[in-house]
Parts: C-alpha cells; sequence; structure tokens
C-alpha cells in the first residue's frame, strides 16, 4: 500500500502530540504548595509565605498562638493595618486576617497579660494609635478587639515583662511617637489600666527584653542604645551602653556566651552594625562589625551557619539584599555573604526554628517588597550519616 505525504506526516503529529503532555501549571500559592523563589545564596532556600500584592510588610514575628499546632505560626503587620497570622503544614501557609485599622501596624507583644484570656494574647498597634488584643481558639478562630487608644500619637514599640515588682504578672510597656512611653496592666475582671511614664527625646524603634525577664534594651532614633529597668518603686531608671551620630534602628540578642553575658547587635541608619559586650567588669564594650549599604532595617542574631562555633548575625536594609556576617571563634575579622535580594527595600528580620531536618536555624523577612519569605538551609545541613535525597522536595514549584 502506497502511503501519501500528508498522511504520514499526520501521524508523526499524532504520535508526537501523545508522547509530551502539556505541563501542569505552575503553581504560586504559598497555601497551596511549597513556592520557591529564586536567587537564595547556594545552600540556601527562598521560599514563599505570602505575596501581599502592593502592600508593604513592615513587621514579622514566629510566635506559637495555637497551642494544638507543633510549629508555631508567623505574624505579619502590614500598612493597611492587618495584622495576618500564617498557619504552616508541610511547607504551605495558610492566611488568617485578624483587624484593619486603615493604616500601618508595626508594633507586636506577646504574652499571657489577660486573666478572662485562656492562653496567650497577641499584642498591635501602629500609626493610628490604637492598641489591640488578639485571641487565638482551640477551634482554629481568631478574633480582635481594641483595648486603649492614644491619641495624637503612634505605637511604634511595645514589650511584654514584668516591669512593676510590686503587683504580680505582667506588663505591657508601650513605646510611642511623639517619644513617650506607657505601662499597662490587666485586671483580673479584663478591665486595662494604662500609666503614663514620661516623655522621652528620641523615638523608641526597637526594645528587647533580657534574660533577666525586667531588664530591657532599646534602640532610639536620637543615636542611643540604652538599658530600662524599674526600681522596686517603679522608677524608671535609664543606661546609655552607646551613642552614636546616627539614628538607631534594630536590636538583635544572642545568648552564645551564657544567660548572664549576652551579646547585644544594634544598626545604626548609616550603614552601621555594631556588637555590645559586657567585659569582666560588668561595663559594656561597643564593637563595629560591619560598613554596610544606608538603610539597615532589619537584624537577626541565631545559628545560620553548621558550625556552631561561628558567630552569625543577618542585617537587611534599603539595599533589598539579606547579608549574613560571620566571624569563627577565636577569628577577628567579619566575613559578608548575601543570602538573597529581594524584590524590594527590606525592613524587618526575625529568626525561626521550623525545619528540623538542618541545624541551623531559619530567617524571616519582610518589607516594601510586599511579601513575607521564609529563608532556611537545605535538608541534612549540619547532620553526618542520614540519609537525604538529592530532590528534597519534589512537590515544591517555583515562583519566577
Amino acid at each position: 500500500m502506497r502511503l501519501t505525504s500528508s498522511f504520514c506526516l499526520s501521524v508523526l503529529l499524532t504520535a508526537s502530540c501523545a508522547v509530551t503532555p502539556a505541563s501542569p501549571p505552575m503553581e504560586t500559592d504559598p497555601a497551596k504548595s511549597l513556592v520557591v523563589l529564586p536567587g537564595a545564596a547556594d545552600g540556601w532556600r527562598a521560599s514563599l509565605i505570602l505575596d501581599n500584592d502592593h502592600t508593604g510588610v513592615w513587621r514579622m514575628e514566629s510566635l506559637q498562638l495555637f497551642p494544638q499546632f507543633a510549629t508555631p505560626e508567623v505574624i505579619g503587620l502590614d500598612d493597611d493595618g492587618t495584622c495576618w497570622v500564617m498557619v504552616s503544614y508541610s511547607g504551605k501557609w495558610s492566611p488568617m486576617r485578624v483587624l484593619q485599622d486603615g493604616a500601618w501596624l508595626g508594633a507586636v507583644a506577646y504574652g499571657d497579660l489577660d486573666p478572662t484570656a485562656e492562653g496567650v494574647e497577641l499584642y498591635t498597634g501602629g500609626k493610628k494609635g490604637r492598641l489591640y488584643q488578639v485571641r487565638a481558639y482551640a477551634d482554629g478562630g481568631l478574633d480582635g478587639r481594641r483595648i486603649a487608644t492614644f491619641a495624637g500619637a503612634e505605637i511604634h514599640t511595645l514589650v511584654t515583662g514584668d516591669f512593676d515588682v510590686q503587683r504580680p504578672g505582667r506588663e505591657l510597656l508601650l513605646f510611642t511617637r511623639p517619644g513617650s512611653y506607657h505601662l499597662l496592666h490587666c485586671e483580673a475582671d479584663g478591665t486595662w489600666h494604662s500609666q503614663f511614664l514620661g516623655t522621652l527625646d528620641g523615638r523608641i524603634r526597637d526594645a528587647i527584653l533580657l534574660p533577666d525577664g525586667r531588664q530591657l534594651a532599646t534602640a532610639s532614633r536620637d543615636g542611643t542604645i540604652r538599658l530600662l529597668h524599674f526600681q522596686e518603686d517603679g522608677t524608671p531608671i535609664w543606661e546609655t551602653i552607646h551613642s552614636a551620630s546616627e539614628g538607631r534602628g534594630r536590636l538583635a540578642l544572642s545568648l552564645r556566651m551564657g544567660v548572664e553575658n549576652p551579646i547585644l547587635y544594634s544598626t545604626g541608619d548609616q550603614g552601621s552594625v555594631f556588637r555590645h559586650t559586657r567585659d569582666a567588669n560588668r561595663n559594656w564594650i561597643t564593637e563595629v562589625i560591619y560598613f554596610g549599604p544606608l538603610g539597615p532595617r532589619g537584624l537577626v542574631a541565631g545559628q545560620f551557619d553548621p558550625n556552631p562555633e561561628v558567630e552569625t548575625v543577618a542585617v537587611f536594609g534599603y539595599s533589598g539584599r539579606v547579608e549574613l556576617l560571620s566571624r569563627s571563634k577565636g577569628a577577628k575579622v567579619w566575613s559578608e555573604t548575601t543570602l538573597f535580594q529581594d524584590r524590594d527595600r527590606g525592613h524587618w528580620l526575625s529568626n525561626l526554628e521550623i525545619d528540623l531536618r538542618n541545624n541551623t536555624d531559619e530567617i524571616l523577612l519582610s518589607g516594601y517588597g510586599a511579601r513575607m519569605v521564609l529563608l532556611s538551609r537545605f535538608p541534612g545541613t549540619g547532620h553526618s550519616g542520614l540519609a537525604v535525597p538529592e530532590d528534597k522536595d519534589r512537590h515544591a514549584s517555583r515562583k519566577p
């Protein structure tokens, strides 16, 4: 039988279509799949937690709101006044929205302060001076309510701790712009009381509770790093540990030298990163460890190297780069490695322990790029003698 050329071409096209199925559409929703972002450094993976369209995310923290879940949640505060609670499940992130303040939220704290609420509560506030309490429930629900208003002020920083030695329980310390600070506590019936403590020369942009649970380290726009504690009669006492001719924006705390000898890191707006430690006489010693790009807006300390003897701290800012600063034990020189380039300027870094397949901490980042991102080391990092497949997460899709 004689075959025509058109018939042969038809057979070839049919066979070609049969053996080359169409590729499935690329998944870009982190609620449905692990979405890997390009641009991470060798040995690191960047994955998407939330793409917030064009709305900046100014703060991210890892908190345990739902006790029924083993993994912590990730909290995000954005420019529209939304508080995002992101719930993790095998690399996926389910978004939950609570609050809609209409202007940026930027301050967040966490603790069991309200006797009428079961478990711990989340506290947040922002540009409009409204202070909110967010509760999580065992059925997976969330709700939020306003508990105070500071008219004409912006709420920039919140910290929980046992600051008032004359009363049991923990309090909420609140810093505003214009510079002032207030101490709040909750009565047994759920009523909140606020005590004005005084005015401040500069705006407190970040604060960290030290391991003793009573002393606070603060970073101020006026260029100072100061400690705050309260005497038994409630009098606030300030101690300046370092001053610079540039605004101070972020703090990070490391306990690698022990609880009694914490290491503080701080940023300066002109691109400096400082390291603060105590000497044998309990005096604070400060050294500059990095001169980087202008506008550092995120700082976090943790074990980001598989060798626990390597000291590491990460910085993020207006350059859009997450930079890892490292120093080996006994060395005098710090090194810098770029871990990730975000699509716009950075504003916050935080650490998280969620991937137990490595021996390192993970890093959360957010900012003007309007997304929340997780940086993690590859599975098997820091572990030996374990079987790790070459293709570690086949279900992961890559977002361009």
